[in-house]
C-alpha cells in the first residue's frame, strides 16, 4: 500500500478506488495521522452513502480514538453538513466521500477545527509521510488512554443554522424540482426545506452510492437532463441538482434552462452584499466579467483568484470576505465558517425568486450578460509548450494583456480567454467570454487554434 499513496493522496484530499487502492486498515492509519497532525483531544467525522463509507469511517475513528482522541461519529451527511459540526464543536472533522466520482471510489475530506480545509501544504503532506512510514509496521503505540466513539445526529442544527442565515418565512409559494442524484442532497433538502413554502418535487431521494440513475454530477449537461425534463413538464419555478456529497448545487430556471454558476455567483453576492452592508467578494478568474461587475455595483469589492477550493479559502480568511464563488458551482460563506455549501446558496436563489414575482430567467437576466464558451478541454502532448505558443501569438497585441496568475489569461476589450493546465491528465481547459455571441466564437476558435496545433 505504501507505494500507492502518491495516487491517491491529492492536493485537497485522498481519494481512490476501494479496495485496490485503500481499504479499511489503510483508512485507520490515516486516523491515526490525522490525530497526531492536528494534535486534537477531540474529532468529529461523517459519510456518505457510499457501500464503502461506513467501514471505512469507523476504521478512520478506530485509529484516532487509539491515539486518545474522542471521535464523535455524526453518520450520514452531507460535506457541508460535516463543515457545521467542525465549525459549531470547534472541532477538526473528516469527511469520507468521493462527491461525484462513481461508486468503486471513496475519499476523505479533512479540516481542521473551525472547517479550516487541509490540503497538501497544510497537513496533507505531513498526514501522507506517516501512514506511509507506518503502512508496513503499523501505527506505533502512543501510550494513551484510548479515547471514546460517540455518536450524535446534527441534521436539525445544521438545517436550523442554514435557515437562520437565508430567510424564506415569507417568500411566496414556490415549486422546485430537486435532483439529489441518489447522493446526500436526499438526506439534507427533506430537513432543510421543512417547513418551509415550497412544493418540492423529489428526484433520485434515494441513497445509493451505486448511482443507478445517473452520476452526481450536476455540472455534466447529461447529467441534468432528468431535471430539465421534469421541470417543464411539472411546470415549475426552478429545479436544483446537487452533486454525490452535497456541496454543491446547480439550478435551472422555469424553462429548464441552466443558470451558469457565474450568475448564481453575482446573485447571491448581492444579497450577502446588502446584508453586510458591503464587503469583499471572493471569484475565481474564470468566473464571468459580470462577478466583479455586479459586486461594484452593490458597494463590494471583487478580489479575484486561482481555480481551487485552497485558494477561495485562503483569501476568504485573509481578506475577510463576505462571500466567494466558482465557476464549479462551489459557493463560499464567511458565515459558513469560509466552508462551501451548496444548500445554503440553493437557499438564497429560492429567497431572491420567491421575495419578488418574476420568473427565475427575468431575473437572472441582469446577471447573466455575456456569452461564454463554458469549458472546452483539449488534449495536448506538451501542456507548457502550447501554453507559450498561445502567449506567444498573443504578446504585444495592440489591447490585449496578459496575466499568468493561474494558467494564461488574455484579455482584449470585448472579450477574454483563460487556458489552464490540468494538473491530472494531459489537457488544456479553455473558457472564453464575450459581449456576444459571435465575438466569444471568433475568440474561441482562434485560441483553439492554437491550443491543437
Amino acid at each position: 500500500m505504501a507505494a500507492d499513496l502518491s495516487q491517491i493522496v491529492k492536493a485537497y484530499d485522498v481519494r481512490g478506488v476501494v479496495p485496490d487502492q485503500w481499504d479499511e486498515p489503510l483508512a485507520e492509519l490515516f486516523g491515526a495521522a490525522f490525530a497526531q497532525v492536528t494534535g486534537a483531544e477531540a474529532i468529529v467525522i461523517g459519510h456518505d452513502m457510499r457501500p464503502s463509507s461506513p467501514g471505512l469511517s469507523r476504521a478512520f475513528a478506530r485509529g484516532a480514538a487509539a491515539c486518545g482522541v474522542d471521535v464523535t461519529e455524526i453518520g450520514l451527511c452531507s460535506t457541508d453538513q460535516l463543515y457545521y459540526a467542525s465549525g459549531a464543536f470547534g472541532l477538526p472533522g473528516a469527511m469520507f466521500t468521493a462527491s461525484h466520482n462513481p461508486a468503486k471510489y471513496n475519499g476523505i475530506k479533512m479540516c481542521r477545527a473551525g472547517a479550516a480545509p487541509v490540503g497538501q501544504d497544510t497537513g496533507l503532506g505531513e498526514i501522507r509521510e506517516l501512514v506511509e512510514s507506518w503502512a508496513e509496521s503499523g501505527a506505533p503505540d502512543t501510550g494513551a488512554e484510548p479515547g471514546t466513539i460517540t455518536s450524535r445526529d446534527t441534521l436539525e442544527d445544521y438545517a436550523a443554522h442554514l435557515r437562520g442565515l437565508a430567510d424564506l418565512t415569507s417568500i411566496r409559494p414556490l415549486k422546485v424540482v430537486v435532483d439529489a442524484g441518489n447522493g446526500m442532497g436526499g438526506h439534507t433538502v427533506p430537513t432543510v426545506f421543512a417547513g418551509l413554502p415550497l412544493d418540492v418535487v423529489p428526484m433520485y431521494f434515494e441513497l445509493d452510492g451505486t448511482f443507478p440513475n445517473h452520476e452526481a454530477n450536476p455540472l455534466d449537461p447529461k447529467n441534468i437532463v432528468d431535471l430539465q425534463e421534469r421541470v417543464r413538464a411539472e411546470g415549475a419555478d426552478l429545479g436544483i441538482a446537487f452533486d454525490g456529497d452535497a456541496d454543491r448545487c446547480f439550478v435551472v430556471d422555469e424553462n429548464g434552462d441552466p443558470v451558469s454558476p457565474s450568475a448564481i455567483t453575482a446573485l447571491v453576492a448581492s444579497r450577502e452584499l446588502a446584508k453586510h452592508g458591503g464587503g469583499t467578494v471572493i471569484h475565481n478568474l474564470i468566473t464571468s466579467w459580470s462577478v466583479p461587475e455586479v459586486v461594484r455595483e452593490n458597494g463590494g469589492t471583487p478580489v479575484r483568484t486561482r481555480v481551487g477550493h485552497s485558494f477561495i479559502k485562503a483569501e476568504m480568511a485573509s481578506s475577510g470576505a463576505i462571500f466567494g464563488g466558482e465557476h464549479s458551482a462551489h459557493y463560499y460563506f464567511r458565515d459558513f465558517w469560509n466552508a462551501d455549501t451548496g444548500m445554503l446558496a440553493a437557499l438564497h436563489v429560492l429567497a431572491a425568486l420567491g421575495g419578488q414575482d418574476g420568473t427565475l430567467s427575468a431575473l437572472v437576466d441582469q446577471y447573466d450578460r455575456y456569452a461564454g464558451s463554458g469549458e472546452i478541454n483539449s488534449t495536448v502532448d506538451d501542456q507548457a509548450g502550447r501554453l507559450a505558443a498561445i502567449k506567444a501569438a498573443y504578446e504585444g497585441r495592440d489591447g490585449v494583456t496578459l496575466d499568468e496568475l493561474d494558467g494564461l489569461t488574455v484579455t482584449a476589450e470585448d472579450w477574454w480567454f483563460n487556458v489552464r493546465p490540468s494538473n491530472t491528465e494531459p489537457l488544456l481547459r479553455l473558457n472564453v467570454e464575450a459581449r456576444d455571441e459571435a465575438t466569444m466564437a471568433k475568440a474561441r476558435d482562434e485560441a483553439l487554434a492554437i491550443i491543437r496545433g
